[in-house]
């Protein structure tokens, strides 16, 4: 007879055979959730599906309504993908496939051979994905050595894993198995094919979108949005990582351990600070350009790199003045509070509009104004005697999240406005197959700076960051195409120096707190960077505002 043990299941007792799956009992419990479970939450920690339950231990489930769910689902579905490119192409095909960046939520991939990925190639692909599905075939998890994950990778030419693995502190590697298709991925993935249901492929580019859904809605396929001027800038990034040899972490640690940093960091900061003098150069250009709008999410460098473009247009002879649009916060009393009664900072209607448009605009018809400064801890604006006056050559240098919304700046003339958009676009992925996330790196950034300039720790940053993703969603990113430019301002060495600010403070996060998975997960992903010095980064850099020094 078999041994019987217990476990709490959503605050409910229960006890079953020893050798019992948690995907089992999840199929108990799926009728009472909206939408698929994907994981387990075993003692405060994810567990996939495919493990034994354990004598008294509690057990949550992870749908694909909730963050960890969804990235689990979109990490799964490259390995269908691939997959079903092996069987239609041939696996020599399907290794040479890469995903490249995200693009309206979906993922651009490219092909590196000599062949075209054309409608007609994609839609066999696609049908033989479907089968698969149908055939809900089992995605198996296998634990080998790294000498031997090395060894298989490097036989099928897979040259970004067998980097990658090289620089693992680990004896042992996890590989996942899909009907004899091996591959490597760093988060956890779904037990069987059965839940791989809404994805879609479509040409787009030199490449293809694999098309995803998202947390917000687990059951639909959103809808695909070009962004010409977002995937040029991205595809700009990718061309200089390559010619950099940069484009993957294994890479990025290849040059470290070779003494490269020092030339990558310099001339990453050169090309950075290039790009920056160009459009200062095409600011100057438009006479009529008096009014320069810069915007970007949480943790892009929005101040920084204001600072950078001041100076660089000072270097031409223009007379920048620099006004931030948090200074026309409402007072605390009168700002919009949102459903959970906190009063939100995130929406257009925080700022005084009129007033912010009445000294822009006199301002520009060259009148006199003071310009108000915001007192967040007493939560009201004040004016403390800075006045300002435009002559010929001044010009307005004007940052914050709402900058490329026209709503902002009602009254002002389209013709008189210069818009920027800044984000911080990741170059870099772990391996040909996994992505980095650009949210993720900012996450990063945000944490840093919180705990060195604000006092808060990595638990209130993570706890915050959804609504901070929420804000950017709806507020910043559906004007980025609005932008007369971009400006990435990621640097390819920055996880390599942050890992050894953010790691301390990952590490402080209660185990019985509900942003420990979530630091758990980011733990993991900093595993894969060689650390390096901050001594090397300039004083003038992007980077100093999360981690110090800054000469700003």
């Amino acid at each position: 007879m078999n041994k019987m043990i217990k476990v709490k299941i959503e605050n409910e007792q229960k006890e079953y055979p020893a050798n019992t799956l948690l995907k089992e009992v999840a199929s108990e419990y799926q009728n009472t959730q909206k939408y698929d479970i994907v994981l387990a939450l075993v003692d405060g920690q994810l567990v996939e599906l495919h493990k034994k339950i354990r004598e008294g231990s509690e057990i949550k489930f992870v749908t694909v309504g909730h963050p960890h769910g969804m990235f689990t689902y979109r990490m799964s579905v490259p390995l269908l993908m691939l997959k079903a490119f092996a069987d239609v192409a041939g696996r020599e095909f399907a290794n040479k496939i890469s995903m490249e960046f995200s693009v309206s939520y979906g993922e651009y991939c490219k092909y590196s051979g000599t062949e075209k990925v054309d409608e007609k190639l994609l839609s066999r692909v696609h049908n033989r994905m479907r089968e698969l599905v149908q055939g809900n075939i089992r995605i198996v998890k296998h634990s080998v050595s790294t000498d031997e994950a090395i060894r298989m990778f490097k036989s099928q030419g897979m040259k970004d894993k067998e980097k990658m693995l090289k620089f693992r502190r680990v004896s042992k590697v996890n590989l996942y198995e899909l009907d004899g298709y091996y591959d490597y991925y760093f988060s956890y993935l779904v037990p069987s094919t059965g839940y791989l249901k809404y994805f879609d492929l479509f040409p787009y580019e030199d490449g293809f979108i694999l098309n995803m859904p998202m947390v917000d809605n687990p059951t639909e396929l959103p809808e695909f949005r070009p962004r010409p001027k977002l995937v040029s800038v991205l595809m700009e990034t990718e061309r200089w990582g390559e010619m950099m040899e940069v484009d993957t972490v294994g890479a990025l640690n290849e040059r470290i351990t070779k003494g490269d940093f020092n030339e990558i960091a310099l001339v990453q900061e050169a090309l950075q600070e290039k790009r920056i003098g160009d459009i200062a150069t095409r600011i100057s250009g438009m006479s009529n350009k008096r009014i320069v709008l810069i915007a970007g999410p949480s943790s892009s460098g929005k101040t920084t790199f204001s600072r950078r473009l001041s100076v660089q247009l000072k270097s031409i002879g223009l007379k920048p003045h620099l006004i931030s649009v948090d200074d026309y916060f409402l007072n605390r009393e009168m700002t919009p509070k949102d459903e959970f009664g906190e009063y939100n900072y995130e929406v257009l209607e925080a700022l005084d509009l009129e007033q912010f448009n009445h000294d822009m605009n006199a301002l520009q018809e060259g009148e006199c104004v003071q310009i108000p400064s915001y007192n967040f801890i007493l939560g009201k604006r004040e004016y403390k005697g800075k006045y300002l006056q435009l002559k010929k050559d001044d010009i307005l240098v004007v940052e914050g999240i709402h900058c490329l919304n026209d709503q902002l700046t009602h009254s002002i003339k389209k013709e008189d406005k210069f818009k920027i958009f800044i984000n911080a676009l990741t170059q870099l992925n772990i391996d040909e197959h996994n992505r980095i996330s650009t949210s993720d790196g900012r996450l990063i950034r945000r944490m840093v700076r919180d705990s060195l300039t604000r006092g808060t720790d990595a638990l209130g940053t993570i706890a915050r960051w959804k609504s901070v993703r929420h804000g950017e969603e709806n507020f910043i990113f559906p004007y980025q195409e609005d932008a007369d430019v971009m400006f990435n301002s990621a640097l390819v060495y920055e996880l390599s120096i942050l890992k050894q600010y953010a790691e301390p403070l990952l590490f402080n996060v209660p185990k019985e707190s509900g942003e420990y998975v979530e630091a758990k997960r980011l733990l993991k992903f900093l595993d894969f960077f060689l650390g390096v010095s901050s001594e090397a980064v300039p004083q003038n850099s992007l980077l100093r505002e999360f981690i110090g020094g800054s000469c700003f």
